[in-house]
């Protein structure tokens, strides 16, 4: 027996994507927001879909400066992840108040890293597409980095722990990987 679950929660039912952190910047403004909405849309050109609500100051500083960074924290942050998530940049300095440092990106985007972060997509914005309440950011990987051996194709999950957002208040670990082989 199945049974129904409110519209509003339909998201939760495919919503266990990895939480990324994605910092934003215009003039002297910085941001960092946690995510769990965002997807890949395209291998060539490397193309990922990010989605933020219209009324976060995030939205406006990516739709100005035309770029945002993509932000992969480990477990070992889930504090810093789930306050940037909590409070809105308007009110705070986010990586003031979060202890979370921004360090120079490595191509000619200029909003920062997180360095406590374990891998990074510096984007540069191809496109948003309204949708609903929320705006979804295509941007172009211009530059991808990851914490050396911790990352070899895929992540190494016996070295390094990614977040996962159930909804709400909920998160998840990856546990283990499995590796099916092709028919």
């Amino acid at each position: 027996m199945k049974i129904e679950i409110p519209k509003s929660k339909a998201s939760r039912l495919v919503n266990a994507g990895g939480v990324i952190l994605v910092t934003s910047s215009y003039k002297d403004k910085n941001n960092i927001i946690t995510l769990a909405w965002h997807t890949p849309i395209s291998r060539d050109p490397a193309l990922l879909g990010i989605a933020i609500a219209k009324s976060h100051l995030s939205y406006e500083l990516i739709k100005k400066s035309e770029e945002f960074i993509i932000n992969i924290p480990s477990i070992d942050i889930l504090k810093q992840v789930v306050f940037c998530g909590s409070i809105s940049g308007n009110k705070i300095d986010k990586f003031k108040e979060s202890k979370l440092t921004a360090e120079k990106a490595a191509q000619l985007i200029k909003t920062p890293i997180i360095k406590e972060c374990i891998g990074h997509i510096e984007c540069s914005l191809r496109d948003i597409k309204d949708i609903g309440d929320h705006g979804l950011f295509i941007g172009e990987a211009v530059y991808a980095s990851a914490e050396e051996g911790l990352f070899d194709e895929t992540w190494q999950i016996n070295k390094t722990k990614l977040i996962f957002h159930l909804g709400g208040d909920l998160f998840t670990t990856n546990t283990e990987k499995i590796n099916i082989p092709k028919y």
